[in-house]
């Protein structure tokens, strides 16, 4: 039986200058259909929180609402999306973040979340931390505990999870990649 770590690092597709040059983009939609290798990601993103009381699991727009999804069934917790401005249908509360190149927004429905409930943050990748750590500031605007964010790969030459770290709020990853 191969370690999750060569099961993840083989299923992982690296895509050199990719969205621009110099740029290696860590493309996990190869991992998300190989089953075993799918299942294997969101049980170990699962393993730490099995059987306890988690409310809710919130997932970046877009893969993290497909690797939170399948984590809130696991836990069997709600999932909330978190989407970029002007996607979600009803009243939301909205962060400016920065971008290597210039500004973005995110969005959460104002009522995803209620006060002190247990929340969970999931993503694909974490890089320089600027969208978890929007995500996080986002959620607790409302009154979210955010107890954990977790990913499948961390980048850690960029300084993210420590960012997200600093911030009170563990992280766990599976996979590391030197580098960007």
């Amino acid at each position: 039986m191969n370690s999750l770590i060569d099961t993840l690092e083989s299923t992982i597709r690296t895509i050199p200058d990719y969205p621009k040059p110099g740029i290696a983009f860590r493309d996990i939609t190869t991992l998300l259909g190989d089953a075993r290798a799918f299942r294997r990601a969101v049980d170990e993103l699962v393993q730490p929180w099995a059987g306890s009381k988690i409310d809710k699991v919130a997932g970046i727009e877009a893969r993290g609402f497909i690797l939170g999804g399948a984590v809130a069934h696991q836990l069997s917790a709600g999932f909330v999306p978190i989407r970029k401005k002007g996607k979600l249908p009803y009243d939301t509360v909205r962060i400016a973040y920065s971008l290597e190149y210039g500004l973005d927004e995110m969005e959460i429905h104002k009522d995803a979340i209620r006060p002190q409930e247990k929340v969970i943050l999931v993503d694909d990748l974490i890089a320089t931390g600027g969208s978890a750590d929007a995500a996080i500031r986002l959620m607790q605007q409302i009154g979210a505990d955010v107890i954990a964010a977790v990913f499948v790969i961390d980048l850690p030459d960029l300084g993210g999870a420590a960012k997200l770290e600093k911030l009170g709020v563990p992280v766990r990853t599976l996979v590391s990649f030197a580098g960007d």
